[in-house]
């Protein structure tokens, strides 16, 4: 008896199963087209068709679609992918743009039943010029471009721009005194990268400022180096310091050298040096590893007054605390404008401050009001009980 319900059952579902044991039958999806996918490179058509009249929700007569594509409208067809049950759209990924494509989709029933589309199409893949989705990015940009022009045109006329005051770069020409009332050298390091780092591009900046100031006060200044690139490009800046001074006879090339790329061989020639001659200002300019708190308690240790400078978030807590000054991050690249006041790099420095202010308090504000609509805030209940409490009197 068991076993004749259990068969019961089993018919019961393969029925329901099989809309062609009724007599049904699947009907095809309508309107198929295709159309070139929006914001990509290239590589993207988009098939769309309506839903097939059989595809009812809570009927089981279709399990799903099926996309073919070919090349020509009479075919041949391959599969190329499928679609759930009450999806629409199918996105197909071919491998040529600018080629024609055309789209057969199927409703799929049970047990391989079938029914097929029209032909839709064709379609062309296009890579696209601008990707919309990207509009927030592009707005951001062009704020900032305009922020950057216009104080580069206000700085250009003469007008006075405020840069808050960077304690480091400020004591540079006190630090330069200091050595030269001393009787001492200075020591500026480059930092340990090449000269495709942007940390070391600003070293070698602010080191031109410092060479220009001991040219004017006769002070004698060392910049060992790690790299072979950068020691060349320092010879070359200090060079046109002392020139600029017209002082070039002053000019020492041999106090620019290089001594290995070694990190702690370098460390330690460096330190036996300050332990040497006792320099009076020692400058660490770009990007420094392990090595750093080597050098600034050496440094701290002889007396020395220590201007540093780095990105680098790992050797910053180290400067802080062992040099007397430290130019954090941005500070580090905006010295050559900060120093230089050329009007040009001030206008820059100064239009990116106020474009990244701008862009922040953006994203602030976007993020703040999607909270708030997640939260409901923006739905039709809030919007009346905002006008029956505050509006209606």
């Amino acid at each position: 008896m068991k076993s004749k319900f259990a068969l019961f059952l089993f018919g019961l579902a393969l029925f329901a199963a099989v809309p062609a044991a009724v007599g049904q039958t699947l009907l095809p999806p309508t309107a198929v087209r295709a159309k070139d996918a929006p914001n990509d490179a290239g590589k993207s058509i988009l098939a769309l068709w309506q839903l097939s009249a059989s595809d009812i929700k809570g009927d089981k007569a279709v399990i799903g679609y099926q996309i073919f594509r070919s090349v020509s409208a009479q075919g041949p067809f391959e599969a190329v992918g499928t679609a759930a049950k009450g999806d629409t759209l199918f996105t197909d990924h071919v491998a040529k743009n600018g080629t024609d494509y055309y789209y057969k989709v199927r409703t799929l029933g049970a047990l391989g039943v079938f029914a097929e589309s029209e032909t839709g199409g064709p379609a062309q893949a296009k890579a696209q010029w601008f990707n919309s989705d990207r509009s927030n990015a592009f707005l951001a940009v062009l704020i900032l471009v305009t922020a950057i022009l216009y104080f580069i045109y206000k700085a250009s006329t003469g007008k006075e721009l405020y840069i808050r005051k960077i304690a480091g770069l400020e004591e540079v020409d006190n630090a330069v005194g200091r050595a030269t009332e001393m009787g001492k050298k200075i020591i500026f390091i480059p930092g340990r990268q090449d000269m495709d780092n942007v940390q070391t591009i600003a070293a070698v900046l602010l080191l031109g400022r410092v060479a220009k100031l001991a040219a004017e006060y006769e002070t004698r200044l060392e910049v060992p180096n790690v790299r072979s690139m950068v020691m060349v490009s320092c010879r070359e800046v200090v060079k046109e310091a002392f020139l600029k001074a017209g002082r070039p006879e002053a000019y020492r090339e041999d106090d620019i050298y290089y001594i290995t790329e070694d990190q702690f061989g370098f460390a330690a020639a460096v330190d036996g040096m300050m332990l040497r001659d006792k320099p009076a200002a020692v400058f660490y300019q770009g990007a420094f590893f392990a090595e750093a708190l080597i050098f600034a308690e050496t440094g701290n240790s002889i007396g020395a007054i220590q201007i540093a400078g780095t990105a680098q978030p790992a050797q910053l807590p180290f400067f802080v605390v062992a040099c007397d000054y430290t130019l954090i991050g941005e500070e580090l690249f905006a010295a050559s404008a900060y120093l230089s006041k050329e009007p040009r790099l001030l206008g820059s420095l100064k239009g990116q401050d106020v474009g990244k202010v701008f862009i922040l308090t953006a994203i602030s504000l976007g993020a703040a009001l999607a909270t708030l609509k997640a939260m409901g805030w923006f739905s039709g209940e809030w919007t009346a009980a905002y006008i029956k409490a505050f509006l209606v009197r």
